[in-house]
């Protein structure tokens, strides 16, 4: 399979290590902000050649699928291209920060094109140990965090890039309550940048937000998030059911009931199983282990989106169904 991939950043990077011990698999193409970003990705590789002009790329190379690993502002215009070839792609979260997302999720469906977006935590061992739990339990509320320090690149820290902490990070917490619980009927969030913007030059994010989700099933959660930390504190998510908690974090999954805790860990990396049922299904055309669609995905990115309009107008947000 021949494979080109958009962006030369940390996830670009990672995605092209995965790919270089998958047999069978060729990555022939790098395209980058500039030429010079682009080449040093395709020196990694025997044959693959840089661009920074996408059309270019495709009309060079004939290539099975794409990853798309760019900055939150510089999606849209990639997805459309490929769309436009029918190249199947794989692309990074979040989908945006604007409304592109929506009218790509129709061509998608309506092209019945194979995509894959990158919320990993969905292939965890431990996010299948908990969705199995899950069969026996009813769940009454959640807690989710993204308790963290700012990333110290220039796009993220502002809000018109980034889309902020919420939709750049945060995401992951409210696309596994998605995975685990269900879908999300309402959105309630208050924002506020506290100390940030005084420490970092160029800073428009909100560094401290509090979201609190109403569910179609009735489940209440409420998701925190901060990067005003000097180093990572939390990330995961709790559920809290008629047995007892189950908790989603980083390093594990845990099981507290009354008396006992029982520990779960991941066995292999999700980023490996992401990619390789992505892969999978373009060879066989069967998407159907795919666990993150583009579709699906953009209802968490609708979620996540909400929550910049609910904190700027002080009302909730209705989620109208897409």
């Amino acid at each position: 399979m021949k494979i080109g991939l958009i962006g030369t950043g940390f996830f670009a990077e990672k995605h092209s290590s995965i790919l270089s011990k998958i047999s069978g698999v060729d990555v022939t193409a790098f395209l980058g902000s500039s030429i010079e970003k682009a080449e040093k990705e395709a020196r990694k590789w025997s044959n693959a050649k840089g661009y920074i002009h996408v059309e270019e790329m495709l009309d060079q190379q004939k290539l099975d699928a794409v990853y798309i690993c760019v900055p939150p502002m510089a999606h849209g215009a990639f997805e459309n291209v490929l769309l436009e070839r029918n190249i199947p792609f794989f692309v990074e979260k979040p989908l945006g920060v604007r409304e592109e997302p929506y009218e790509i999720a129709k061509r998608v469906e309506e092209l019945g094109l194979i995509t894959s977006v990158g919320y990993q935590w969905r292939y965890r061992d431990t996010t299948q140990k908990i969705r199995s739990i899950l069969q026996e339990r009813k769940v009454g509320m959640a807690l989710g965090y993204w308790m963290d320090t700012m990333p110290m690149v220039p796009w993220w820290r502002d809000v018109n890039k980034s889309g902020g902490q919420f939709v750049e990070q945060t995401t992951h917490i409210v696309d596994l309550l998605r995975y685990l619980c269900g879908e999300i009927k309402e959105v309630y969030a208050a924002f506020n940048r506290s100390m940030m913007h005084e420490k970092v030059s160029g800073s428009t994010v909100s560094d401290v937000g509090s979201v609190t989700l109403t569910l179609h099933n009735g489940i209440i959660a409420t998701i925190l998030n901060t990067c005003i930390l000097p180093k990572s504190y939390k990330v995961g998510l709790e559920l809290y059911t008629n047995q007892g908690v189950l908790e989603v974090s980083i390093d594990e999954a845990r099981d507290v009931r009354e008396g006992s805790i029982k520990r779960y860990s991941d066995e292999l990396d999700p980023y490996v199983v992401e990619n390789k049922i992505f892969l999978d299904a373009v060879r066989t055309g069967d998407p159907s282990s795919i666990l993150s669609t583009y579709q699906d995905a953009v209802k968490t990115h609708q979620v996540t989106t909400a929550t910049g309009h609910s904190a700027m107008t002080g009302k909730p947000v209705i989620m109208e169904s897409i």
